[in-house]
């Protein structure tokens, strides 16, 4: 190969590189979850841009924690492709796809409830950094603790940073999990019905908190409450019986009268 060619072939390499990396936050394809010989997820397509904002709603038993489990690598796909920013993790364990930005959420808080807000965020922020494994204490003005509490104040838990998560309200609780999520600088974060046991209070808290975040990082919301769910999103992807039913705008999904048939009685008014 001559220079020119080898240059041109280089420089369309790299583009190809960038284009599948900017183009898709979360691409998936065709993935089909089998439990012998029960499909609990089945040919799901679905493409989330970087930085964009999808709830995945749907009954119980749709598939939408299965799908989860499969993104996350807790499960991994019987068929199909996963590609998170454009590098397919179908095969990958859960840590390799942590190590590449995912972050996610559970329905069950996994807190350290005899330790502190303060210090549960700082183990979190240590557990994805390089330093990880030393046994220093850290020192003044170490930028994990000042990460830490950077991100206390972005789920608006200063007040109670230095109580202990045992004395938190549940609400409460579900706001530390996020700032969990969020340490180490995530790509991607995945939701799974952060709202689920709270009041409307801490609805509102959870909607401020999750609007709040910075605009380059991308989620998808698995709720049940669609008021929550339709104001944090500004795509909405509908699932029944483990396979894609719907997609379309928040507006679109509420006034789908398939959609308030099958999910909403017949109809929901915000």
């Amino acid at each position: 190969m001559d220079g020119a060619r080898e240059t041109g072939a280089v420089t369309a390499a790299r583009a190809g590189i960038a284009g599948a990396t900017t183009g898709a936050a979360l691409e998936l394809r065709g993935v089909t979850k089998m439990f012998g010989a029960l499909a609990a997820i089945s040919d799901v397509t679905m493409t989330v841009r970087p930085g964009e904002r999808r709830a995945v709603l749907g009954s119980n038993g749709a598939g939408k924690t299965t799908l989860f489990n499969c993104v996350t690598g807790d499960f991994l796909p019987t068929s199909g492709t996963i590609r998170l920013f454009g590098e397919d993790v179908s095969a990958f364990p859960a840590h390799e796809r942590i190590r590449r930005g995912l972050r996610r959420t559970y329905q069950i808080s996994l807190l350290f409830t005899g330790l502190s807000v303060a210090d549960n965020v700082y183990l979190a922020c240590r557990g994805v950094s390089r330093g990880r494994f030393s046994l220093l204490r850290p020192r003044k003005g170490d930028p994990l603790l000042t990460r830490s509490l950077e991100l206390v104040e972005a789920v608006h838990l200063t007040p109670h940073r230095d109580q202990l998560v045992s004395e938190l309200s549940y609400g409460q609780q579900r706001q530390l999990e996020i700032a969990l999520a969020l340490a180490g600088a995530p790509r991607f974060i995945l939701f799974d019905e952060p709202a689920a046991g709270l009041s409307p209070t801490e609805r509102r808290e959870l909607v401020a908190i999750l609007t709040g975040l910075p605009s380059h990082m991308g989620f998808v919301i698995i709720e049940h409450d669609m008021d929550v769910a339709l104001r944090v999103a500004e795509s909405v992807t509908m699932m029944h019986n483990g396979r894609v039913f719907k997609e379309g705008t928040p507006a679109e999904i509420e006034n789908d009268a398939e959609v308030q048939e099958l999910y909403l009685g017949g109809g929901h008014h915000g």
